[in-house]
């Protein structure tokens, strides 16, 4: 399998919880993201991490580049 048909892969780090927004403490996806994130395709995936680095950075958990 190439590189450009590798899956990529979860951002999850077990830490499974949700914030009042329905968001998950520990990678910041939402519920619909995790429940569809085994039919997703890469480009789809990528775009998920983009927005779960936005909510990290926006909920002071990183720091943004």
């Amino acid at each position: 399998m190439s590189d450009a048909e590798r899956l990529v892969a979860s951002p999850c780090v077990s830490v499974c919880a949700l914030d009042e927004q329905d968001i998950c403490v520990g990678c910041q996806r939402t519920v619909a993201e995790i429940t569809r994130w085994g039919r997703m395709d890469n480009q789809e995936r990528r775009q998920v991490l983009k927005l779960c680095h936005e909510r990290a950075v926006a909920a002071g958990l990183i720091i943004g580049m």
